[in-house]
């Protein structure tokens, strides 16, 4: 606890402050993994992954990244994206039991991704992204292992997996859930659902405030005849009393 007294209510609050900001700065070292998103997915979807790595050391970059892609359910196309100061090689591996998909039949699968030759300087994170068709549709999920190296020698390797004895391990693998494929289903026919009433509805509203349009010139006409007749009126009964 900081003393109070003899310490101005100013710089206490000053260095109350500074504390907290240092605590959430350790906080957010601690919890800054190597991430996979989106975290779900239908099986037998094709998708975009995307896989963020910080930089977690003060003085030293992130040099290369191993990324191992599981072959236990293989994945038949998986292409690498560029990026920009990175090197990308891609390894294969030939499957025990061939893996056919509507594109036909694949022999081979790719077991390894690493990107070298760039940097993640302290305080920085890099996406590294990678396409996959389609993903596995007799599994919950995937992990994805990842080997982290800095220019120091220093070598992190995201490759533990949750337990019930250890549900938070340090270094945890990106892991991508795997959905049934029927949620998809349901959720896109729901969306398709939406859209139409929206489209019912929007269609349903041009005519509405037609309606309303020409029934406001209708009332318009009524009160400019009106007022017309009124004036009229009006004229003639002065006449009629001044001849």
């Amino acid at each position: 606890m900081l003393p109070s007294s003899g310490v101005p209510a100013r710089r206490r609050a000053a260095i109350v402050g500074a504390l907290t900001l240092a605590g959430l700065a350790i906080a957010a070292t601690a919890s800054a993994h190597v991430t996979v998103s989106p975290a779900s997915l239908p099986q037998g979807s094709t998708a975009e992954l995307t896989f963020k790595v910080p930089n977690e050391e003060s003085k030293a970059d992130t040099v290369s990244l191993q990324l191992q892609i599981p072959t236990q359910y293989p994945i038949a196309q998986v292409l690498a994206k560029p990026v920009p100061g990175w090197t990308i090689a891609v390894h294969t591996v030939t499957l025990a039991k061939p893996l056919t998909t509507d594109d036909g039949t694949f022999t081979t699968a790719v077991n390894e991704i690493d990107w070298t030759g760039g940097t993640i300087q302290p305080g920085q994170y890099q996406d590294f992204q990678i396409s996959v068709d389609p993903l596995p549709s007799d599994t919950t999920q995937l992990a994805f292992k990842a080997v982290q190296t800095y220019s120091n020698g220093d070598v992190v390797r995201w490759i533990d997996l949750s337990t019930s004895a250890n549900p938070d391990p340090d270094h945890p693998a990106p892991v991508l859930t795997l959905t049934p494929a029927a949620s998809a289903t349901a959720t896109a026919s729901s969306t398709t659902g939406a859209t139409s009433a929206d489209a019912v509805g929007s269609t349903g509203s041009p005519s509405s405030s037609d309606g309303f349009g020409v029934a406001g010139l209708v009332l318009g006409a009524i009160g400019a005849g009106c007022g017309v007749a009124a004036l009229l009126y009006v004229r003639k009964t002065r006449r009629s009393e001044n001849p």
